[in-house]
């Protein structure tokens, strides 16, 4: 039974298409409302813990600068990376670690934590980590291969319409290039999550080795990077929804076109 009856969009797509549409779309509402709360929740251990000084009372900048030193990257530079809107991060081709302003000049556990977790992935870029390698040479479609499907398949049409006279050829080329990119960044920030958890393990050794932390402070440690996982995965799996409900859409399109080719024909 149609699940859209009545919708002129959906005249010629098959009720399975329809109702895949609606499940796919009702699991994206659903895993999108779970992950604000996750994010929510960080928030607030991240600001909780940010609060509370750390056992060596060194800022995010000194604990980054420190362990950089002591693991020979002294061209690795430690900056300021805005208050809220971007996040703590390492970047191989600016050779920098950089921190939230209030991440970098306070002496706490988040601090402690975000220092320590970003150093180690310079430390893994340094070491020539496999998963690090293949991050670091993916980073552009990472970051880039979902936001450019829309502008790909903007294209295809144009070309359809003014080479093609809309035969709806280059319309699905440029869908599969523009998917193919969204499954290369999907599979990709996979490998993102795993080189940020060995990164986290590193930075809990790291620091347990020059004794850094506290027992105590490990475990706030744990509970945030746990957290930072669980958000990352949710926004894997929102990526593989959206990815899939793109192919949906697609196969829409190409069943109303195809309906409306043939009924054409029939004229």
């Amino acid at each position: 039974m149609p699940l859209f009856e009545g919708i002129e969009q959906f005249k010629n797509v098959s009720p399975v298409v329809q109702w895949a549409i609606f499940i796919v779309g009702a699991l994206i509402a659903v895993v999108a409302a779970f992950s604000l709360c996750v994010s929510i929740y960080l928030m607030i251990k991240y600001i909780k813990f940010n609060r509370r000084q750390n056992s060596i009372k060194k800022s995010g900048g000194e604990v980054a600068r420190t362990l950089l030193d002591k693991n020979g990257l002294k061209n690795i530079k430690v900056s300021t990376w805005g208050s809220f809107l971007f996040g703590n991060s390492y970047s191989h081709y600016f050779h920098k670690v950089r921190l939230r302003r209030l991440t970098k000049d306070k002496d706490s556990v988040t601090s402690l934590a975000m220092a320590a977790q970003k150093t180690s992935l310079a430390v893994m870029d340094k070491q020539g980590d496999p998963d690090m390698k293949a991050r670091v040479r993916m980073t552009p479609f990472i970051y880039f291969g979902p936001a450019m499907f829309i502008p790909i398949v903007a294209v295809g049409i144009a070309i359809d319409f003014i080479l093609y006279n809309f035969t709806g050829v280059a319309t699905i080329i440029s869908a599969a290039v523009g998917l193919l990119l969204y499954v290369i960044s999907f599979v990709m920030s996979i490998k993102v999550l795993v080189t940020e958890k060995k990164a986290q393990k590193m930075a809990v050794e790291m620091l347990k080795k020059e004794n850094m932390a506290t027992g105590e402070e490990l475990d706030m440690m744990d509970e945030l990077f746990r957290l930072y996982n669980i958000e990352y995965i949710n926004d894997i799996i929102l990526a593989f929804l959206e990815m899939v409900l793109r192919v949906l859409s697609i196969i829409a399109n190409v069943q109303n076109g195809n309906m409306q080719v043939g009924n054409n024909s029939n004229n």
